[in-house]
């Protein structure tokens, strides 16, 4: 996809926010970002993903915490990517070769995934400034920073987390912009059950 067209994708969303939030904002504190984070366990949102090639899919994003995520893209992507069990699963419709897997832990995601979201912790967060009208986060696993790191986007007023950037640790950078994410939606455990979901998949 070309930058014209990414730009006309993206522009909408940028144009709100200039409409909606006030310029030059402090950046939210760690601990209110961290309250925000506890004070929801599922969510469901509408979602963009930029991925390393320029690419961009779209889809909606389901969200249990702790450590449960849920990625449906929709046509002509047609994948799904389970966090469950403290695993990740990533099911392409297109192979025979089933699912590809890895620990859960060796991902950014997990950090804000944890049953207790603390930013404030010590070498988690290595960089936290304003940005425009947004708060940008930059996080890593204190004791494994080679796991990479996750950039989190947020607005104030109320506080609402707007985009990430996971930066793995193979030096891929994939950027998922957020539409309004619904907290305390309801969510069955099913959804993200890895075991359940290969099972279908062999009987498709």
């Amino acid at each position: 996809m070309s930058m014209t067209r990414l730009t006309r994708l993206l522009a909408p969303a940028a144009a709100l926010l200039a409409l909606t939030v006030p310029a030059m904002a402090q950046p939210i504190s760690l601990s209110a970002l961290s309250n925000y984070f506890n004070g929801w366990k599922t969510a469901e949102a509408q979602f963009t993903q930029i991925n390393q090639d320029g690419s961009v899919d779209t889809g909606t994003l389901y969200i249990k915490r702790p450590g449960r995520m849920r990625f449906e893209y929709a046509a002509p992507n047609d994948s799904l990517v389970l966090a469950g069990g403290g695993a990740v699963a990533i099911y392409d419709p297109k192979s025979n070769a089933g699912p590809n897997t890895y620990p859960l832990s060796k991902t950014p995601l997990s950090l804000i995934l944890d049953n207790t979201v603390d930013l404030t912790r010590a070498n988690m967060v290595t960089d936290h400034r304003e940005d425009g009208p947004a708060t940008v986060v930059r996080a890593q696993d204190p004791a494994h920073p080679e796991y990479g790191y996750i950039e989190l986007v947020f607005t104030p007023d109320p506080i609402e987390l707007r985009q990430w950037v996971v930066h793995d640790n193979g030096g891929t950078t994939t950027t998922v912009a957020l539409g309004n994410l619904e907290v305390g939606k309801r969510l069955g455990d099913s959804m993200f059950d890895l075991r359940s979901e290969f099972q279908k998949d062999n009987g498709r």
